[in-house]
């Protein structure tokens, strides 16, 4: 393990590149990957939640020759069908963050 001393775009590439040298064939990137807030705006994030995916589709000619990248959807607590789901925005009161 690496210690953290980036976030955002930095981070993302970082991880994608060093699961490269370790032979991986998959890499899975959420939402927020080690965000920030944001540093004048209180509740704001500095990076959007998804910046990870977009970074990651931006250099797709450089990884995805070697690695598939996979993004992963939202995932919250529907408290309608009392589990976890992934995030539906038209039910958006349906749902609650728990991370």
């Amino acid at each position: 393990p690496s210690p953290m001393f980036y976030a955002g775009p930095t981070e993302v590439l970082w991880h994608v590149a060093s699961r490269l040298n370790a032979g991986v064939n998959y890499f899975i990137v959420g939402r927020d990957p080690a965000g920030i807030g944001h540093p004048e705006l209180e509740g704001e994030n500095l990076y959007d939640p998804f910046h990870g995916q977009k970074v990651l589709d931006l250099g797709k000619d450089k990884f995805h020759r070697t690695v598939e990248i996979m993004p992963f959807k939202v995932a919250a607590y529907n408290k309608v069908e009392k589990k976890m789901a992934f995030f539906d925005p038209s039910k958006a009161a349906d749902f609650e963050f728990i991370s």
